[in-house]
């Protein structure tokens, strides 16, 4: 496996655990009353994960490719920048602060008191109803082009394409099981079972 991905050694660890489980191994394992055997199986095995994916690089660089062709959302507000966030946030912030500036604005006016003030948070106010009502229907109208786009700008990828890189990921993990994991393990297991 060249630069394995977070997500790839997640894989790889669950290949592990189905070769562990396999059922000649998981026989010879149970001669350990300990369970030390497999622990130490195991520990091997992550330590030789390069080694034991390069039974495999062909179909691993088969769906890194099948991966990289995916395509990318263009849709801002699903692009796992900060643009959602905003979207959510700003018409809150805004209508919460003009709330309380007008109230304490108009409250001010009712009791003759500071009167700059009283104008200036009002002004204040409505600058920032205006802001909320703004931000509000930019975010509304964006997920409504979302909506009517259905999966031209959604971050679900077309069928097709997920299930091509689906049948790659699935065709990388069983030969790396049939070909690397296992033949690893049965290999060192007489050494990991050894007192």
């Amino acid at each position: 496996m060249s630069s394995p991905s977070a997500r790839d050694r997640a894989d790889f660890e669950r290949v592990l655990r189905r070769a562990l489980d396999t059922p000649d191994i998981r026989s010879a394992l149970h001669a350990d009353p300990t369970g030390r055997a497999a622990k130490r199986l195991r520990e091997w095995a992550l330590e030789a994960a390069d080694e034991i994916g390069a039974a495999a690089d062909e179909e691993y660089r088969a769906y890194r490719e099948a991966r990289d062709r995916r395509p990318r959302s263009r849709f801002p507000v699903v692009d796992g920048t900060a643009a959602p966030l905003l979207l959510v946030l700003t018409p809150l912030v805004a209508t919460l602060s003009a709330a309380v500036l007008l109230l304490v604005g108009y409250a001010l006016r009712l009791a003759s008191v500071a009167a700059d003030f009283a104008t200036s948070a009002v002004v204040a106010g409505w600058v920032l109803a205006g802001i909320a009502a703004v931000t509000a229907l930019t975010g509304l109208g964006a997920l409504l082009r979302a909506a009517l786009r259905g999966g031209d700008e959604t971050p679900k990828e077309r069928p097709g394409v997920a299930a091509d890189v689906q049948r790659a990921r699935d065709r990388w993990q069983q030969a790396l099981l049939e070909r690397g994991v296992l033949p690893y393990l049965r290999h060192r297991l007489p050494e990991a079972l050894a007192p």
